[in-house]
């Protein structure tokens, strides 16, 4: 069956609960609040001291870059967001498209509902409209004690045509999700076994709660090949699954869980302090490049864009094109305002302080 009959069976096919999730996760996500609360990103505890003389040349300024032995011409990646409809297919070709246009790198949802549901697949195909781009597979970490193993994995990585596998730490959303998948005992052993045994690389990434350095460490030692530290301060998953709850006890549970996570830029620095050499992309709340100059001033490798390129992706590719290019042109402003021609001159900056 090619994909235009894969797509066709799909919108005709009953939705199956995960399907409901996934449909329910990108209206809920367009619709309602569902920005973390608490403290924030923590960006904006940090400030760049101005470079009045900058000795530089802004149309000299490079922002080109590599990740999984794909040239990028920009540090930036579209979170692993959406999957399993048609609606989420289409947002994904879009997303994708404008990733090959602008040389980002592009990250798609769980492709659990791939797995279970073989009609969903064609929502998640899209080397064929982004061939040169890093492609991210994508499954949750918890399914690895759900009867997941290296085949499954496998399946995931091989009907994308990805470059690698990120598995999501999902824990408080599992929690707070009817039915949620809460077994996380032994995790890191499974981790590193499929480390051990997979030919494609592995990441991990959280999805807002945020990664600490301890964890980063950890991760580091049992061969993971890069993190996304997903700090809070942006899409809280908590909120989330208390407007798709049924239970009245967990939606009233979720409003003490309203200063849960590690704010994104605190992530970025524990997590390079505690592993000097491992590839660190953040996100987390990520809004703009000035943002993202600081995340990767503290140590981030790439930055990562969520929610933020979510309803540009349905209304229009103008609009989504729009988005990429201030994105790009912010982060150039802000290297010119210091000083920095490259990224890694950004990296090794000393003109980003942590405001008194």
């Amino acid at each position: 069956m090619d994909d235009k009959n894969v797509e066709a069976a799909a919108e005709q096919s009953p939705e199956t609960d995960i399907k409901r999730r996934k449909r329910e996760h990108i209206e809920i996500c367009l619709r309602e609040d569902v920005e973390g609360w608490g403290e924030g990103t923590g960006f904006d505890r940090y400030r760049f001291r101005h470079l009045a003389l900058p000795e530089l040349d802004f149309a000299d300024i490079r922002l080109d870059s590599s990740f999984l032995g794909r040239n990028l011409r920009a540090p930036f990646v579209v979170s692993s967001m959406t999957g399993g409809t048609h609606e989420a297919g289409r947002i994904n070709v879009r997303l994708a498209e404008a990733a090959q246009r602008h040389g980002w790198a592009m990250g798609l949802g769980s492709l659990r509902a791939a797995i279970e549901a073989p009609d969903s697949v064609a929502s998640y195909r899209v080397r064929e409209v982004a061939p040169d781009v890093p492609l991210l597979a994508n499954l949750g970490a918890a399914q690895l004690n759900y009867g997941y193993g290296i085949a499954e994995c496998r399946r995931a990585v091989e009907m994308t045509g990805a470059d690698a596998l990120v598995l999501h730490l999902n824990g408080m959303q599992e929690v707070f999700q009817d039915g949620g998948d809460t077994n996380f005992r032994g995790l890191l052993r499974r981790i590193s076994e499929l480390c051990k045994e997979a030919e494609f690389p592995v990441g991990v990434k959280e999805v807002g709660m945020g990664i600490d350095g301890e964890t980063v460490r950890m991760l580091t030692d049992i061969g993971v090949a890069f993190v996304d530290v997903a700090g809070a301060g942006g899409t809280s998953w908590i909120k989330v699954e208390k407007y798709r709850t049924k239970i009245r006890l967990r939606k009233m549970a979720a409003d003490a869980f309203e200063e849960w996570g590690n704010p994104t830029a605190e992530c970025i620095r524990e997590a390079r302090e505690a592993a000097p050499d491992m590839i660190l992309i953040a996100s987390g709340g990520v809004t703009n490049g000035l943002e993202a100059a600081k995340a990767l001033a503290l140590g981030a490798d790439a930055v990562a864009f969520g929610k933020a390129l979510l309803a540009p992706a349905l209304d229009s590719e103008d609009e989504l094109d729009e988005l990429f290019a201030r994105v790009e042109f912010e982060l150039k402003a802000a290297m010119f305002g210091i000083g920095a021609g490259s990224l890694n001159e950004l990296r090794g900056t000393r003109r980003l302080v942590r405001r008194s």
